[in-house]
């Protein structure tokens, strides 16, 4: 479904200081795909956008309280405005849910996107998310300023011996018969794979969310239908900046499928991550040589654009960051400016950001500079 339009409501729920003592500010919000399925997502952070085609396993809330991806988030947030969302079928995300597929998961992506405001970002897909991530890629050129793959693949079974398909029926079962249940052996046998160097504090906390993160039904089916995922004839179109990372010992996705991506991919810089996880744990130094690839590969993306001679500065601006200078051009406060375009006081906040980043002004008198810059351009 391409070009699909994202059938969304604007429902801005900010999270609480008083929730937990651990968990930072995020800004949760809700769209719906093109289907009608209800996608949560979440922003935090700040710097250039980043938007994460989600793993196989998240719940937007609960990760804050996490042992396993905890780092992730805070550093992160550190060097981008992060927006994540929990895949249909789990986490805050609707869970009634038939179409796993992958042309329902890039709408699902696009819907996020879209709603989310952001215009050009950064796209980093985890794990599942590569085949996603790589066709929105290429249907939004224009859209996207950089790849990063985390322990990812083009393809969820690229050339599967007899051995592969008997093993991922195995796991089928076992998702079937066990999932579910208060103890967690079952469990246990995915996340040994995950994060097999992990202390049993984070082993507890990844079969726990293995629990709560979605029902038995969704896991299998998602499962399933991602198996038959393959977007590699994708792979020699895609013409962006692109870094690969991968653990060299990761169990759930194979090395060799991080090398393969980035084998394919004109220019892709492959970074090996010395780990047996696949995710990689804060007290590993795979984890610091992780956040050091990331931080520096997407340092262009923070620098103020600048115009060719004779071009307009304003010109950069997208149609909606133009709205709302416009409007702030009238004297409108922030909250005003969001009532007016059904938006959110931060959302405006960001686009305002946004506009000020582009125009390369900074400081107390920003908005008063960028405000004469388009009345000069009027």
């Amino acid at each position: 479904m391409p070009g699909a339009v994202a059938r969304s409501y604007d429902r801005t729920v900010p999270t609480s200081d008083r929730a937990t003592a651990q968990q930072p500010p995020q800004e949760l919000r809700f769209c719906r795909s093109a289907d009608g399925v209800r996608i949560a997502y979440a922003r935090h952070g700040s710097g250039p956008p980043l938007v994460i085609a989600t793993c196989w396993l998240s719940h937007l809330q609960h990760d804050w309280q996490s042992p396993v991806w905890r780092h992730f988030l805070d550093d992160l947030g550190e060097i981008a405005t992060v927006i994540r969302y929990d895949e249909r079928g789990y986490g805050l995300s609707d869970w009634n849910v038939d179409d796993f597929g992958l042309e329902a998961r890039i709408a699902d992506l696009e819907a996020v996107v879209d709603h989310a405001g952001v215009d050009r970002f950064a796209l980093m897909a985890m794990a599942q998310g590569g085949p996603p991530a790589i066709t929105y890629a290429l249907r939004h050129p224009e859209r996207v300023s950089r790849l990063i793959f985390y322990g990812s693949y083009a393809a969820a079974y690229r050339d599967p011996t007899p051995e592969d398909l008997e093993l991922s029926e195995t796991f089928q079962r076992l998702i079937k018969v066990g999932w579910a249940r208060p103890e967690s052996a079952f469990r246990r046998v995915f996340t040994s794979l995950m994060i097999p160097g992990a202390t049993e504090e984070q082993m507890r906390w990844l079969d726990e969310l293995q629990r709560v993160a979605s029902s038995a039904n969704n896991v299998a089916a998602a499962r399933r239908q991602r198996s038959q995922d393959n977007v590699v004839e994708l792979l020699a179109r895609v013409d962006v900046p692109t870094l690969v990372l991968h653990s060299r010992g990761d169990r759930m996705n194979a090395f060799e499928e991080g090398r393969f991506l980035a084998s394919m991919i004109a220019g892709a810089r492959f970074v090996v991550l010395e780990s047996s996880n696949h995710i990689v744990l804060g007290d590993e130094p795979a984890w610091r040589v992780f956040m050091d690839e990331v931080a520096a590969f997407m340092a262009a993306d923070g620098r103020p654009e600048t115009p060719a001679a004779g071009v307009d500065p304003a010109a950069l601006l997208s149609p909606r960051e133009l709205g709302v200078l416009r409007l702030a051009a009238q004297g409108r406060d922030n909250a005003s400016i969001a009532e007016s375009l059904t938006l959110s006081v931060r959302t405006v906040e960001r686009h305002l950001q946004n506009v000020y980043l582009k125009l390369g002004v900074e400081g107390k008198s920003a908005r008063a500079a960028a405000v004469a810059r388009l009345l000069t351009r009027a």
